[in-house]
């Protein structure tokens, strides 16, 4: 079969061993048939076979498929997809971009035509694109933990406590860092769908408020104009040691 345009895109966002960031790119489909057709999670397993098929239905049925994709996912093996076989820092295999590994198994086996990106630092620096939620949140988290600070507490960092859905209510609490350091908030299995694809409706509840809102920055000359910190530092306060 001849192809003259491309019939698969994949994204490559950030997830090493949870798959929140790749279970959120579920919000952009506004109605059925909408990408992402089709979400490889870091907590699912991969297998070739059941994911071709998905791929192959997606583009019989319409035209095209867009893959969302965390770079930490494995194989029946247990081992990343993507595993460079080197160590960073601390100790974790380094990952060497599972989006190309993914298009290249469709171009492969199906005999489409793919492409794929990888977001990269979009994910952590887009404040272009911040929702008036995330903006407010991070905000209070950044006051909270100057006051934390300022008042000699520690060993704790603040969390964001979730009140209600909706109307979506929240607080910043004290959370100690023996309870979060090192640890991993995985993707509840009733945020992924039976056939371990996509999203069922109780993950699209939860992530929904997350997004709600516009809060664009300021723009200079065609360009977000950004608050340039003075970096001044505040005499220390704390003493002691302490071991997480």
């Amino acid at each position: 079969m001849s192809l003259t345009s491309t019939k698969v895109f994949t994204l490559e966002v950030m997830g090493r061993h949870a798959g929140w960031m790749t279970d959120a790119c579920a919000l952009a489909a506004e109605q059925k048939g909408d990408a992402p057709h089709v979400l490889l999670l870091p907590e699912i397993t991969f297998d070739e076979r059941r994911f071709l098929a998905k791929v192959e239905q997606a583009v019989k049925r319409y035209g095209h498929c867009a893959i969302a994709v965390s770079e930490g996912i494995k194989g029946p093996d247990g081992e990343f997809l993507s595993a460079s076989g080197l160590k960073d820092a601390f100790g974790h295999a380094q990952l060497g971009g599972v989006a190309p590994i993914i298009t290249n198994l469709i171009g492969a086996k199906l005999g489409y035509k793919c492409h794929w990106a990888v977001a990269d630092y979009l994910q952590r620096s887009a404040r272009h694109i911040a929702s008036e939620t995330d903006v407010q949140q991070a905000y209070a988290v950044g006051r909270a933990a100057v006051e934390f600070a300022i008042a000699g507490k520690n060993a704790v960092m603040p969390a964001i406590r979730r009140l209600s859905d909706s109307p979506y209510r929240w607080d910043i609490i004290e959370a100690p860092l023996s309870a979060v350091a090192n640890q991993e908030k995985l993707l509840p299995s009733e945020f992924i769908s039976a056939d371990g694809f996509g999203v069922t409706k109780s993950a699209l509840r939860y992530l929904a408020p997350l997004i709600v809102g516009e809060a664009y920055p300021p723009f200079k000359n065609g360009l977000p104009d950004y608050v340039r910190l003075q970096n001044v530092a505040a005499p220390k306060k704390l003493t002691r040691k302490f071991a997480v």
